[in-house]
C-alpha cells in the first residue's frame, strides 16, 4: 500500500514547508520550460544555413574624400582590380553587408500602389551581374543579370532597373501557387520582372522575422561611403584581407579603407547578443534546478528530523526499510506532481505573454513535458538518499531521542 491518506495528512500538518516547495517546483517548471525552449530556438538559429560560404567571403568599406575622380568610374576600376588579384573568385559593390545587422528593406507588392495587393517587407541587395558568384549562391531557376541590365545612378524610381532575382522563400511568399519566374513585382512602385530564383540567401538581419525573403536588384548607387564584397579561395582569404587596403590605395589614395572583416566574423559579431543570452539562460536553468534539488533534499531532511520517533516506532513495529523509503518517495511525488501541474499552467501563460511581448514563437508542448519529466526525476534523485538514511535509523536510537 502507498499509504496516501496518512501521507496527505502528514503534509497538511507541515503544510508551510510543502507549500513553499510546491511553489518552488511550479516556478522552476514555468521558467525552465520557457528558457529551454528559447535556448533550443537560439541553437537552431545559430545552426541555420545562411546560404553563403562565409569562410570564403569578406567585406570592406571605402570612404572616399577625393573629388578628382568619378565615384562610379572609380568603383568599376576597384572591382576590376580586386577580381584580378590571385585567389579572388569574384567581387561586387554592395550597399548592405549580409548578416551584419544593417541594410535596406522595402515593401514588394504584386500591384503598384495605391492598388490593393499582397505586400511583403523585403531586405534587398544592390549588386551587379557578379553578385551571385560573389555570394556563392546558385540559381534554382531562371538566369543571372546581363551587364546591360545593371543600372548605375541614383534615381531608382525614374531610371532604375527592370529585373530582379529573388530567393525561393520570397517567391513562395509572393506566389504560393508557384510560377514566380517571369512574374512582375513592384519595389518602390517600380515594376521588376523576376528573372531568377535562388535558394537560401539570408538578409542583413539573419535573425529577423523574414530573414530569408530576400532579393538582389541590379542597381548601383555609388556613394562616398561604399561597401565591397569579395569572395576568395578559402585558403587565400587571410592573405588577401591583409593586403587589400594597400591594393586599394595603390589604385587611388584619396580615401580610407576600413572594416575589413570576414563574413563569418561579421555574423559572429551579429550573433554575440544571442550567444550571451543563451549562456545566461543556461546558467539560469542550472541555478534554478540546483536550488529546487537542494530545496527537496532539505525539506526531506527536515521531515526526517521531525519524524525520528515516528520512523523508529514504525521500524520497531516491523516496518521494512523499503516501506520507509517508499513513504518519503510518495510524499515527495505528491508535492512534486501538484507543483508540476501548477507550473505547467504557469509555463503556458508565461509563454503566451512572451510571444505577444517579444514576437517569439509559441512554447511547444514537448518542452513543458520534457521539463516536467526532468524535474520529477531530479526530485526522486534528491529525495532517495535522505530517505535511505531515514530507513537506516535504528528503532532504539529513534525512541531514545524523544
Amino acid at each position: 500500500m502507498l499509504d496516501i491518506k496518512p501521507i496527505f495528512n502528514a503534509i497538511r500538518r507541515s503544510k508551510i514547508g510543502a507549500v513553499l516547495l510546491l511553489l518552488q517546483i511550479a516556478l522552476t517548471m514555468a521558467i525552465v520550460s520557457n528558457a529551454a525552449f528559447m535556448i533550443n530556438d537560439h541553437v537552431s538559429y545559430l545552426r541555420e544555413d545562411t546560404g553563403f560560404p562565409e569562410k570564403e567571403i569578406f567585406s570592406l568599406s571605402v570612404m572616399t574624400f577625393g573629388k578628382d575622380r568619378s565615384l562610379s568610374q572609380q568603383a568599376e576600376l576597384d572591382e576590376t582590380m580586386i577580381r584580378s588579384l590571385p585567389g579572388v573568385i569574384d567581387a561586387s559593390l554592395i550597399q548592405a553587408i549580409p548578416l551584419s545587422g544593417g541594410g535596406s528593406s522595402s515593401s514588394v507588392r504584386l500591384k503598384p500602389s495605391p492598388e490593393k495587393s499582397k505586400s511583403i517587407s523585403v531586405p534587398y541587395y544592390y549588386m551587379d551581374e557578379h553578385g551571385l558568384n560573389t555570394f556563392g549562391i546558385k540559381l534554382l531557376e531562371g538566369r543571372n543579370f546581363r551587364p546591360e541590365e545593371v543600372i548605375v545612378g541614383n534615381d531608382f524610381s525614374g531610371n532604375g532597373p527592370n529585373t530582379i532575382i529573388v530567393s525561393q522563400a520570397l517567391a513562395d511568399a509572393l506566389f504560393s501557387d508557384g510560377g514566380a519566374l517571369g512574374e512582375t513585382v513592384y519595389l518602390k512602385n517600380r515594376p521588376l520582372e523576376i528573372i531568377g530564383i535562388v535558394g537560401t540567401m539570408k538578409s542583413p538581419w539573419p535573425n529577423g522575422m523574414r530573414d530569408k525573403n530576400t532579393a538582389i536588384v541590379p542597381f548601383m548607387d555609388v556613394q562616398n561611403y561604399q561597401h565591397i564584397l569579395v569572395r576568395t579561395d578559402k585558403t587565400e582569404r587571410a592573405n588577401i584581407m591583409a593586403n587589400i587596403e594597400q591594393n586599394m590605395l595603390d589604385v587611388y589614395d584619396k580615401r580610407v579603407i576600413i572594416n575589413v572583416d570576414g563574413l563569418d566574423k561579421t555574423k559572429e559579431n551579429y550573433d554575440a547578443t544571442d550567444v550571451l543570452m543563451m549562456r545566461m539562460l543556461i546558467v539560469l536553468v542550472v541555478i534554478l534546478l540546483l536550488v529546487t534539488a537542494v530545496g527537496i533534499f532539505g525539506l526531506t531532511q527536515f521531515n526526517i528530523s521531525k519524524r525520528t520517533k515516528q520512523i523508529g516506532t514504525r521500524r520497531a513495529l516491523g516496518a521494512r526499510k523499503s516501506a520507509i523509503v517508499r513513504y518519503f518517495l510518495v510524499e515527495n511525488t505528491m508535492v512534486c506532481i501538484a507543483g508540476l501541474l501548477i507550473g505547467g499552467i504557469a509555463a503556458v501563460v508565461l509563454g503566451d505573454v512572451m510571444m505577444k511581448s517579444y514576437s517569439i514563437s509559441s512554447l511547444e508542448p514537448e518542452f513543458i513535458l520534457g521539463t516536467a519529466v526532468f524535474i520529477f526525476v531530479m526530485s526522486i534523485v534528491a529525495v532517495i538518499f535522505p530517505a535511505m538514511r531515514a530507513a537506516n535509523i535504528s528503532p532504539s536510537i529513534a525512541t531514545r531521542s524523544i
